[in-house]
């Protein structure tokens, strides 16, 4: 009974020196907002500028950086997959192992074909991703992304205004944060760095 007693203690006192070896591992240090634990932002179910149906399982195994956006956005959008390109370039060999993809809030006038010419002028790499206008709701309503048209002087001339905001998740498909537009690509680079050498 004594050494049950004694091995139960043993396993006790490993038990809690690692849940404080846990408790005390330090949180890593993001430049962008922290999202680790919502409880949304989960998945999407869109088809990308290639053809191929698409959801966030396909990308396991990378650090992937989601942007909602439409191909006619004559500011952030732009703005923004040129500071992913530049992020890109800086990670160098690491780049291989992130992910950037494009959800157009147009499906209206953001056909493949468009997306195909739009998206990957950027880097070769990313993909546009669009669905049907119900598809895009569920994704929007999921990540809880704002889009709503802009009346322009023509039926086809309208603007979109949307959620100007990117959210990344690591490798295991988890949300991680979310990454404001128009801070230039170091912030973004520092924190995918940080992803990429969890395991």
């Amino acid at each position: 009974m004594k050494k049950l007693l004694a091995f139960g203690l043993i396993v006790l006192s490993v038990l809690l020196a690692a849940c404080e070896r846990r408790a005390a591992a330090p949180r890593l240090e993001f430049k962008n907002t922290d999202l680790t634990g919502l409880p949304y932002a989960k998945d999407f179910a869109l088809t990308d500028h290639n053809g191929k149906s698409r959801t966030l399982a396909d990308f396991k195994g990378k650090v992937v950086v989601l942007f909602f956006g439409y191909t006619q956005c004559p500011d952030v959008c732009p703005t923004t997959m040129a500071e992913m390109s530049a992020a890109m370039k800086e990670l160098g060999a690491d780049a291989a192992q992130v992910q950037v993809l494009f959800v157009t809030v147009d499906p209206e006038r953001d056909t493949r074909q468009l997306l195909s010419e739009y998206v990957p002028a950027f880097d070769q790499r990313f993909l546009g991703l669009y669905g049907t206008a119900e598809q895009t709701a569920a994704v929007g309503k999921e990540f809880k992304v704002f889009y709503a048209k802009v009346p322009g002087k023509t039926p086809g001339s309208y603007s979109m205004d949307h959620t100007a905001a990117s959210y990344v998740f690591d490798k295991q498909g988890k949300i991680r944060l979310l990454a404001r537009s128009g801070q230039g690509p170091a912030p973004l680079v520092h924190d995918l760095k940080l992803l990429l050498a969890q395991s």
